[in-house]
């Protein structure tokens, strides 16, 4: 039984790894498709609890979100499968495509695809989250925190201040209605700030630098690059233009935007390189899950505590909503782009239990095909 989930897990997530494009909110949406919509593995409150978990703690989100569903699904093997699996893909193309960016100093164009792909992975977090926030909205102030979470979020304001900020006042509203008098909420994160040099270039040096990035950033992918900017352009490690095309890997190949690092340690060490960049960078998220995960039921077994979960869903699926709007103001900008978002939404919402990938590929494919017009 346990060996059928984890062949289940792995092909699941490694069809994810290999078609999940668009960036966080856009994996989430494929999942949330997947485990909720086609194979119901999960209910839709249960999702959004897990979302809601990984948006507290720092690392990639959505390699977060696959682990916590591995875990759920078959325990600690499926939590390493799932993250495992989810990852290897990512991983091998940008991988290669640092092999080929070293030895031939640029990287092939695959612009004409991205094209069409951009406005197609908008289609799929709108179709995901609708049902996700029909969830997380049940009462006139839940739908307060999360007009104000999105319109603070549109206002550049910080996602993490954001999450927490809407936790506590969930926290206090139920506080405050049950007349609880006493009860007091204090959260601390002490981060590293003192950058790790790298002398010689040495692999140790280069693990901790990529470890300590991955146990204490929070935010998007453009976080991560500002984090790697300071860390290494700075201090002479890699060049601007060398971080600048390991941006470009990360947003068109599919799969976590954190294998960029995989090109960036190809770059400073060969393969040698590329393999401890990466374990270092993914290595916090399977810890953080394993520790968080039990919690989670917990939470919502608690009704004052079950309220700051409830709040943190909304004002993530605020978030979702806030980077699908900004990406749609960058990418949805001529006639071929708004009939390829509006072709991929009616497909979605006709068809239900249609696979994203197909979407991707879709969109893909007529961003291609509509360059010749």
């Amino acid at each position: 039984m346990v060996n059928n989930r984890l062949a289940e897990i792995a092909q699941l997530f490694l069809k994810l790894g290999l078609t999940a494009f668009g960036g966080p909110a856009a994996h989430i949406a494929m999942m949330h498709n997947e485990v909720v919509n086609k194979k119901k593995w999960l209910t839709e409150q249960h999702f959004l609890d897990l979302v809601g978990a990984t948006n507290l703690i720092p690392g990639p989100n959505s390699t977060e979100l696959a682990i916590h569903l591995g875990r759920e699904r078959a325990g600690w093997r499926g939590l390493i499968v799932a993250g495992c699996c989810f990852i290897i893909p990512a991983v091998t193309i940008t991988g290669i495509l640092a092999w080929l960016y070293k030895s031939y100093g640029h990287l092939p164009d695959l612009q004409p695809f991205i094209y069409g792909i951009k406005p197609a992975i908008i289609a799929i977090i709108l179709a995901a989250v609708f049902p996700l926030a029909k969830r997380s909205l049940t009462s006139l102030f839940m739908v307060a925190i999360g007009m104000a979470t999105l319109a603070l979020s549109l206002a550049g304001f910080n996602e993490i201040l954001l999450m927490f900020g809407a936790g506590f006042v969930g926290l206090m509203w139920v506080t405050l209605r049950k007349n609880f008098s006493g009860i007091s909420a204090k959260f601390s994160l002490l981060l590293a700030t003192q950058a790790v040099m790298i002398p010689g270039q040495g692999n140790w040096k280069l693990f901790l630098v990529f470890l300590k990035i991955g146990s204490i950033l929070y935010g998007s992918g453009y976080v991560l690059f500002a984090f790697l900017d300071a860390e290494l352009v700075q201090h002479g490690i890699i060049t601007r233009r060398e971080l600048i095309d390991a941006i470009a890997v990360g947003q068109f190949t599919p799969g976590p935007v954190f294998s960029s690092v995989t090109f960036i340690g190809y770059q400073i060490n060969g393969l040698s390189g590329a393999i401890v960049a990466t374990v270092g960078i993914f290595l916090p998220a399977f810890v953080f899950v394993a520790l968080l995960n039990p919690l989670v039921k917990k939470i919502r077994g608690s009704e004052t505590f079950s309220a700051f979960l409830d709040a943190v869903n909304v004002s993530s699926v605020a978030i979702i909503l806030a980077v699908c709007y900004t990406m749609a103001v960058e990418t949805i900008s001529d006639w071929r782009t708004i009939s390829i978002a509006i072709t991929s939404l009616i497909v979605l919402f006709g068809f239900r239990t249609i696979n994203s990938a197909w979407i991707v590929f879709g969109g893909s494919l007529a961003g291609y095909l509509l360059t010749f017009f």
